[in-house]
């Protein structure tokens, strides 16, 4: 799920459909992209990357004339993708986190240790910072594959992820029904959101309205939320 610069969002269903919806998280309609769809990234205003896990595939989207302009294929299973700077930076597996240009070409490969299928990551400021499911933690590393901070303090089941314009993470905390935002460094952290959540898995932010969206567990709720960090 990401919040588009727009305004309006982008939710995948799991191997199913590519959503577009409103700002205030209506239906507009589903994308005619053919696939298996898994994580989804916006490259700029008129262009999205998704991932197809299944077919060790990147699809680069059109959103003006609703087409596909390129298929990127890899040799490993695509999960979780972010992009800056017109590069695409997708998880490979559970021990690769690969930085591409538009033509998927490699311009670095970072090798990495984590429990879990790399699902969830964010690239920003020449700094990656990734989920570990299984392993209850997020990190933080270089271009080099330099671990800069590791943060596991009260972490059940971290999944979703996105940064605020200070830098600061956001993760939704599956397991413990909670959003925890983690200070750009690592070192500090606090409880956003609690009550009444279950089960998030997906979060984004709206940066020009300071609010956001969350996914949860079922896949068939979204709720709105404002925050003050």
């Amino acid at each position: 799920m990401i919040c588009l610069m727009d305004g309006r969002l982008i939710i995948v269903e799991l191997y199913d459909k590519v959503n577009l919806l409103t700002p205030d998280g209506k239906l507009l309609k589903q994308l005619p992209i053919p696939g298996k769809a898994f994580s989804v990234t916006q490259i700029n205003q008129n262009t999205i990357a998704i991932t197809y896990h299944i077919k060790k595939a990147i699809k680069i989207f059109n959103m003006e004339n609703e087409t596909v302009t390129k298929v990127i294929t890899l040799d490993k299973g695509c999960w979780g993708l972010s992009s800056s700077d017109d590069s695409l930076v997708v998880g490979l597996n559970t021990n690769e986190i690969r930085i591409i240009d538009l033509k998927g070409n490699t311009l670095k490969s970072i090798q990495v240790e984590c429990e879990s299928n790399l699902l969830h990551l964010v690239y920003c400021n020449d700094r990656v910072i990734y989920s570990d499911y299984y392993g209850k933690a997020v990190y933080c590393v270089d271009g080099s594959g330099q671990q800069i901070w590791q943060y596991k303090q009260d972490l059940s089941a971290p999944m979703g992820l996105c940064t605020d314009t200070y830098g600061n993470i956001i993760v939704a905390d599956y397991k413990s029904h909670r959003i925890i935002v983690i200070s750009k460094d690592g070192m500090e952290s606090k409880v956003l959101l609690s009550d009444g959540l279950k089960f998030p898995r997906c979060i984004c932010l709206n940066h020009c309205e300071s609010s956001g969206f969350i996914c949860d567990g079922s896949d068939k709720n979204l709720t709105k939320f404002n925050f003050l960090i």
